[in-house]
Formats: structure tokens, C-alpha cells, sequence
């Protein structure tokens, strides 16, 4: 069985905004902080960013919280 969320594409800034249920200004202002966060991306010029969804599963793993394990 295939756990995996996404699919082994790679996703543009306005797709993965639309997975993740957030505006695409959000991925843009996460790329941008200082430090950067969000997702791992890959520029593919001046103008495109792609993310993998290796780099998305990986981000959004690292980022879970089990609330059996958190403190109360």
C-alpha cells in the first residue's frame, strides 16, 4: 500500500498553495524570509520555482505534531 501524499511530480507555486489550502503569496514570502522556509524548492530560471514532492512530503513530516506525544 502507498502511503505517500503527492504523486513524485514536481508542483508549481500555485498548485502546491492549492494543496496545502494556502494562498500562493505564502510560498513566496516563505522562500524570501530570511531564513528561508516552507518547503525545499528548485529555481528553473528567474521566474519558475518547482517543488518536488519528495521535498514536500519530507517538509510536511517534519512539521507534524502527534498529540499523544506532545506535553499537555
Amino acid at each position: 500500500m502507498n502511503n505517500r501524499l503527492v504523486d513524485g511530480k514536481l508542483y508549481t507555486t500555485a498548485e502546491l498553495a492549492n494543496l496545502l489550502g494556502v494562498d500562493a503569496s505564502s510560498l513566496r514570502r516563505w522562500r524570501t524570509s530570511n531564513p528561508p522556509c516552507g518547503p525545499a524548492y528548485v529555481r528553473v530560471s528567474p521566474r519558475v520555482v518547482k517543488y518536488s514532492s519528495e521535498d514536500i512530503e519530507k517538509w510536511l513530516r517534519d512539521r507534524r505534531t502527534d498529540p499523544s506525544s506532545a506535553a499537555a
